[in-house]
């Protein structure tokens, strides 16, 4: 906690045309607390900080093929990590409190509620900025703020509550605060204050819209209605009221083919509501090379990691003929050689065979095969995930699916050439809809979090509702009340006397 007292930021993205003005920094020099704000181009700097941790949703960490993704995948037992340094520990239910994927969470998580703290009090300082303008920077950085304590609160439950800067070492050694009161008093109220802005719909740039908002709302009201919070429901209806919203207003629509998500020419377009930015000579994606096949010579990359491979246990678990296990739709088994590793006249340039499943869904294919440089940018909320949303919350709130949650449901059913889902049951439907999300969003960083919220996992093997303590993964292992939360590094509870550390750890 004490790098929080050192708050440094970049004034970047004065304008914002493209992701590539976004991603570009144009510095002013250095801004920090004492800064003052009297410009509107300093306070979109400030604004523009509070994003710059949302880059810890798909860093690089764990040592040697790691990337921050990758530790939920883990942790679901769906999900190899093949020679990634620190995989093993995660699904084997083996990992400490030293892990570096859990310190990197709640380091960049903390940073980025630190930047965002300094961005309210300094945007709320400035006296000449248009009124609308101020709502709308304060809106964007309220929901970033709400974000990572989002993630921070489903990750290690209870956590140290801070809504402003810390400016003495009195005030680093702060306790942990209760979940519910971090929702009821920091998650909640800041998105509902954001729903009050006039952001736009879209945001082709990448900030914050108010799509991002209403989905941010519909995920942490259908949270707050399940476990640890067990709001009931209230929350089920709040959630089904913002993600019809989103739905009702039409600004996002489905791809057409899964492959449109990987063309970078549509990022932050039609599907996906927010993204975490990326661009080819300013910050490619690392996802891409992190779920090659370990060294098999297909890519452009010096380095095929391997880190992040799905079991053939959960992509085998499919219904039959359903499109999105076909290949090079979310998964593929063969790729050609590149030209660097395989002589001209070698028949592998043209197929080679990998012995197993990879995961398509961050493969560039320019990078790949040319320059190693990922243009994709990493999805956090797309539509596919809202409407699955609505279809679960809608039908807890009223006791039924109504016929705009069996249409959520079964438009992302028919785009996977499935059959429609046609039982009115509450309990079948609410599993008809956990299992899409299952497939539908697989290796997306949304699996674990279903899992901890409605205490079921899905089992690949008899394709039942297992619940969540009890069941046994592929690995042969099996989960605990333990693993419904993480550790707090070890790091932390070293500098903060004031922590307590989760049972089992």
């Amino acid at each position: 906690m004490k790098k929080l007292l050192v708050l440094p930021i970049l004034a970047v993205g004065l304008t914002l045309t493209s992701c590539e003005d976004f991603l570009t920094e144009h510095p002013t020099g250095s801004l920090t607390t004492s800064s003052p704000v009297s410009s509107a181009e300093i306070a979109r700097a400030f604004a523009d900080g509070a994003y710059s941790n949302i880059t810890t949703w798909n860093n690089g960490g764990g040592g040697w093929g790691g990337n921050n993704a990758s530790l939920l995948e883990y942790m679901t037992g769906k999900a190899d990590g093949n020679s990634q340094t620190e995989a093993f520990k995660f699904y084997n239910l083996e990992y400490t409190s030293n892990a570096f994927y859990i310190d990197n969470w709640w380091s960049g998580m903390y940073s980025g509620i630190a930047r965002a703290n300094l961005a309210i009090q300094k945007i709320g300082e400035i006296t000449t900025l248009p009124a609308v303008t101020k709502t709308n920077m304060i809106a964007e950085v309220r929901t970033m703020r709400a974000l990572y304590y989002f993630q921070l609160v489903r990750m290690f439950g209870d956590v140290p509550k801070l809504t402003a800067l810390v400016t003495e070492l009195g005030n680093v050694a702060t306790p942990r605060s209760p979940v519910k009161e971090i929702y009821d008093q920091i998650i909640i109220p800041d998105l509902l204050e954001a729903e009050k802005s006039t952001l736009p719909w879209r945001d082709a740039g990448g900030r914050i819209s108010m799509g991002a908002i209403k989905s941010i709302l519909a995920d942490v009201y259908l949270t707050y209605a399940g476990f640890p919070v067990k709001a009931g429901l209230p929350a089920y209806t709040e959630s089904a009221k913002r993600s019809k919203e989103l739905l009702d207003n039409g600004t996002y629509t489905l791809f057409p083919e899964y492959t449109d998500m990987i063309n970078p020419a549509n990022r932050n377009q039609k599907e996906f509501i927010l993204q975490v930015q990326h661009e080819k000579d300013i910050r490619n994606n690392g996802m891409t090379p992190v779920i090659l096949p370990t060294l098999r010579g297909i890519a452009s990359y010096s380095d095929e990691y391997g880190g992040l491979i799905p079991r053939k246990e959960f992509v085998e678990s499919y219904e039959k003929g359903d499109k999105r296990t076909q290949e090079k739709q979310f998964y593929y088994t063969f790729y050609k050689g590149h030209p660097s590793d395989y002589p001209l006249g070698d028949p592998r340039r043209e197929r080679l065979d990998l012995g197993g499943y990879y995961i398509y869904k961050y493969f560039d294919v320019q990078a790949v095969d040319n320059d190693a440089k990922a243009n994709i940018n990493f999805t956090i909320y797309r539509l596919a995930d809202v409407m699955l949303m609505y279809a679960e919350a809608s039908n807890r709130a009223e006791g039924k699916p109504n016929a705009q949650a069996m249409k959520a449901l079964n438009d992302i059913r028919a785009r996977a050439k499935l059959a429609p889902v046609t039982t009115t049951n509450v309990d079948e439907f609410e599993q008809a809809v956990w299992a899409e999300r299952y497939f539908e969003l697989a290796y997306e960083d949304k699996m674990w979090f279903d899992m901890v919220r409605t205490r079921k996992v899905r089992n690949d093997i008899t394709k039942k509702w297992d619940d969540f303590v009890g069941h046994t993964t592929v690995y042969g292992k099996t989960f605990t009340a333990n693993q419904l939360l993480l550790p707090i590094p070890l790091r932390e509870i070293n500098n903060n006397r004031n922590l307590v550390q989760n049972p089992g750890f």
